[in-house]
C-alpha cells in the first residue's frame, strides 16, 4: 500500500515472523509434529498443490533426500538417514510420522536416544522447509522488501533457526553495503531468560531490525 504525504511511497514498517503457529504444529493433523502419529503431509496449504512430505520421502532419490536433510536440517547423519529411508521404502511406503520416527530412531541408535535434541527434530524441520519452499520464499522477500518501504521505514524480522537467521543477516548486510538499509543492531536481539520461562517457544528466536536510509538504485 501507500502512505499519504509528500514523497512517502511505501509502508512505514514491515514485521516478518518466520515462526510456525503451535496450532499448525500440534493440531492440524498434517504431520508436523513427531509427538503424535499422523499422515506425513506437512503442507501449510493443503489446497495449494505440491508434493507432500510422504511423496518426497517415497520418490526422492537418496542424493536428493540427503541434500534436504543436510541443507535444511543441518543433520550430521543426513546420508545415513537417506540410505535407510530408500532401503525401507522398497518394502513399504513411509506414510505416517510414527513410521518415520521409528526409522530415524533406528538409524541413530543408542546415541540418538541419549541426545538432548530428539533425533527426529532436524529431519522433520528439513521436510517441512522443503515441502513448503520456505527458504525460497524468504529469499524472494529479502531481495524485494526495501522497495516496499518508505524512506526511514523499518523492517523487523523474527527467525527461529540458524538457516533463516543466516539468510536474514547476509541480506541486511548486503543492503547496508549498498547504502539502502542501516542495521540498528549488528547482533540479533534474543529473548531474556524470564521471557523464555514464560514462553518456551521463544527460546530460539532471533530478531533483526533495519531502517531504510536511501532509495533502491535501479
Amino acid at each position: 500500500g501507500k502512505t499519504k504525504g509528500k514523497g512517502a511511497g511505501g509502508v512505514a514498517g514491515i514485521l516478518l515472523d518466520l515462526g510456525v503457529s503451535r496450532f499448525t504444529l500440534e493440531r492440524s493433523g498434517r504431520g508436523f509434529s513427531f509427538q503424535v502419529d499422523e499422515p506425513l503431509d506437512m503442507r501449510f496449504n493443503p489446497l495449494g498443490g505440491g508434493p507432500t512430505a510422504a511423496q518426497l520421502l517415497n520418490t526422492g532419490s537418496e542424493w536428493i533426500l540427503g541434500q534436504i536433510f543436510g541443507k535444511y536440517g543441518e543433520e550430521p547423519r543426513a546420508r545415513k538417514m537417506a540410505q535407510m529411508i530408500v532401503k525401507v521404502r522398497r518394502e513399504k511406503a513411509i506414510t505416517t510420522t510414527g513410521e518415520l520416527v521409528s526409522l530415524i530412531e533406528r538409524a541413530m541408535g543408542r546415541r540418538g536416544r541419549q541426545a538432548r535434541l530428539h533425533p527426529a527434530t532436524r529431519v522433520f524441520q528439513a521436510l517441512r522447509i522443503a515441502v513448503n519452499r520456505e527458504l525460497e520464499e524468504l529469499e524472494s522477500f529479502l531481495r524485494n522488501f526495501p522497495g516496499w518501504l518508505q524512506l526511514h521505514g523499518r523492517v523487523v524480522i523474527l527467525s527461529y533457526h540458524s538457516l533463516e537467521d543466516r539468510l536474514v543477516k547476509r541480506a541486511l548486510l548486503s543492503w547496508e553495503q549498498a547504502g539502502v538499509m542501516l542495521r540498528l543492531k549488528r547482533k540479533p536481539v534474543v529473548p531474556r531468560e524470564e521471557e523464555v520461562r514464560r514462553n518456551p517457544g521463544a527460546r530460539s528466536a532471533k530478531m533483526r531490525v533495519a531502517e531504510k536510509v536511501a532509495e533502491v538504485r535501479v
